[in-house]
């Protein structure tokens, strides 16, 4: 029986992963600074720690047997209301450095056999994102870097964190760059929701007819990936040889506008958009597919359409429950 770690198991994607651990016949071990928020976690154990502290970091990995796999999903991150404010940038930088920094070194002395590390879609230069309906963001163009916000540059940095402990300590790592991951079970009220969340909550709590704010013209792009797509990307990269980085997202890209009809048409509502001034990040964002579709064989099987109507019908049972 494999163990496995999975830092950040009171999140979101954490939360899925651990369920999907323990379906494969996992022994899994979770922590964060927080339980999960919707419904308990399968883990076997679950500890209440901060990473960023040493000797929690040591505890999670080396209590009992030393585990086989860490999935390393542990950050201080949030929608665009967190990260492109400004007013996070400290937290946001020293928080998850300094849990990566504890992670890898501590795997490695360890002798951890692989460690998957979350990135993000954030590391992309903006100067390549620039139009809504071109951007580029395949995995060679990260550099020059040019990342939008300190959470980008953070997990840059941190990519190179653990791409130069495989190097020199030879500790095998996976690496992925998350685009914009949604969901049943995914935070979707107190300002660090995503925009797919946000806009199901926004159409919930109106009527038919109603009308709801969304951040600048609503011509800005992106693509959403579906939660268990991202899992099964997870497992896919961890599965083979390859290091990464690779993209794991849709490449179904679509405007914010497009987003909320596609959310109102969930919800059977034909809603009205009050564009109000706000954070918006990039002007354009799509997960480019190729590398990974080339090297791994990996492409989400899921639609927007049909994740967008399952996140709605989430949300909605959340706000009448």
């Amino acid at each position: 029986m494999k163990r496995a770690l999975v830092c950040g198991a009171g999140g979101f994607i954490g939360h899925h992963l651990v369920s999907k651990l323990k379906s494969l016949g996992y022994w899994v071990r979770g922590i964060d600074l927080k339980h999960p928020e919707f419904e308990p976690s399968q883990a076997d154990e679950f500890i209440i720690g901060d990473l960023r502290l040493l000797e929690v970091t040591q505890l999670a990995i080396n209590q009992g047997d030393v585990v086989d796999e860490i999935y390393q999903l542990a950050a201080d991150m949030g929608g665009a209301g967190y990260i492109f404010t400004g007013e996070h940038d400290a937290n946001v930088m020293h928080n998850s450095a300094m849990i990566n920094l504890n992670i890898i070194d501590e795997a490695t002395k360890a002798k951890v056999k692989k460690v998957f590390y979350s990135s993000s879609a954030c590391i992309y230069p903006e100067y390549n994102q620039l139009d809504p309906n071109n951007p580029k963001c395949s995995e060679d163009s990260a550099y020059p870097a040019a990342p939008d916000s300190e959470y980008g540059w953070e997990k840059l940095f941190s990519e190179r964190l653990y791409l130069s402990y495989y190097r020199n300590h030879h500790i095998q790592v996976r690496i992925a760059r998350f685009h914009n991951i949604y969901g049943p079970l995914g935070t979707w009220q107190g300002g660090k929701e995503k925009a797919p969340a946000a806009i199901c909550r926004k159409i919930a709590e109106v009527n038919d007819g109603g009308t709801i704010d969304v951040w600048g013209d609503g011509n800005q792009t992106r693509s959403f990936l579906y939660i268990d797509a991202c899992i099964e990307g997870i497992l896919t990269l961890m599965n083979h040889d390859y290091l990464g980085p690779y993209n794991i997202g849709s490449d179904e890209m679509v405007s914010i506008n497009q987003l909320v009809a596609m959310a109102a048409k969930a919800a059977n509502k034909t809603i009205q958009i009050n564009h109000i001034d706000g954070p918006l990040g990039v002007r354009g964002r799509n997960s480019d597919n190729d590398l990974i579709l080339n090297d791994l064989g990996w492409a989400p099987q899921f639609s927007l359409e049909a994740g967008i109507k399952l996140t709605y019908q989430w949300i909605n049972s959340q706000l009448n429950a």
